[in-house]
């Protein structure tokens, strides 16, 4: 054994950590619920990421002083566009979706992520195992349903071609943020990150004509909003940083997976939203889809790791 097993993390800090990402970010649709209630949507992003990402960089700052943001031009503007494309095209959109169709649908909706990262593999020529591309077949054919029916509830067509934009926006970033430019310091690129996202919205509402209308904002959307600032942006995004580090990907891959369950059961018990049969039809093939594309690909990381130690042997 060459590791120390002192450093190993206990499995109960990392099923802990696990829960919070499940929990947490399966809440994020409610909390952005609550704060569209009374706030634009794109502004009310924007506010979320920029305060965000002011309370992460100075806490970087007083830590460790500027070496965190030592970054070249490059890696700055590929951290800038990644949070274009993760926050403004992809967080703030799902703020959009949800002025007209349900936290459940678009949570449900979201999970196609995982999907859309095999259709990049394979056009980056990374030819995924055969059940990976099946699992991927099957998840879009309850996006499909989804969309089709709009999940039995009276969605409009808007509210799910958003969604399915968004999803798109962040699989594209999701996707490019390990192929270009990056600040070596995970915290610092988040903060960029999350700076380029809130600033993208904030333009992006003015043009669209939103305006925030201070004095009409309600406690609920005010608690909303601090919520995911403090809750969703910073704990959540803390907790799956760590996860990434100190976990199989496999296993912090089953957030895509959780959180839709979550959303969907805080909908119908906090905000009496209706879970219809094909709603829940429709994201259970979703769920299978993405399910044997995260089950697959831990298989194959698990045989390729055997490999290469039987190679060292």
């Amino acid at each position: 054994m060459t590791g120390n097993a002192a450093d190993t993390p206990r499995p109960l800090m990392v099923w802990g950590a696990l829960a919070i990402v499940y929990v947490v970010w399966g809440s994020t649709y409610l909390g952005i619920k609550f704060a569209i209630e009374t706030m634009p949507p794109m502004l009310s992003g924007s506010l979320r990421f920029v305060v965000a990402a002011l309370l992460l960089g100075a806490f970087l700052l007083v830590k460790n002083g500027t070496a965190p943001f030592r970054m070249s031009g490059r890696q700055l503007g590929g951290a800038a566009l990644v949070g274009l494309l993760l926050l403004t095209g992809g967080n703030g959109m799902v703020a959009v979706a949800e002025q007209h169709i349900s936290t459940g649908l678009a949570a449900l909706l979201v999970a196609s992520v995982p999907l859309w990262l095999v259709v990049f593999r394979i056009a980056a020529r990374d030819r995924p195992a055969l059940l990976t591309l099946l699992g991927v077949l099957v998840g879009f054919g309850g996006v499909a349903a989804l969309s089709l029916s709009g999940g039995g509830e009276t969605a409009s067509t808007t509210g799910i071609v958003v969604i399915l934009v968004a999803s798109l926006s962040w699989s594209i970033g999701s996707f490019l943020s390990a192929r270009i430019p990056m600040p070596p310091n995970v915290w610092a690129a988040s903060a960029v990150e999350m700076a380029a996202g809130g600033l993208g919205l904030l333009v992006t509402g003015l043009s669209f004509g939103e305006r925030l209308d201070v004095a009409a904002v309600s406690g609920r959307s005010w608690g909303g909003l601090v919520y995911l600032i403090l809750v969703g942006s910073l704990v959540g995004f803390t907790a799956y940083t760590w996860l990434l580090g100190n976990a199989p990907i496999s296993l912090v891959s089953t957030y895509a997976y959780v959180n839709p369950a979550v959303a969907v059961v805080l909908g119908v018990l906090v905000v009496n939203e209706v879970a219809t049969p094909q709603m829940i039809a429709g994201g259970a093939v979703i769920l299978v889809g993405v399910a044997l594309v995260v089950s697959t690909e831990r298989r194959a990381k698990v045989r390729t790791a055997a490999a290469a130690e039987e190679v060292k042997v």
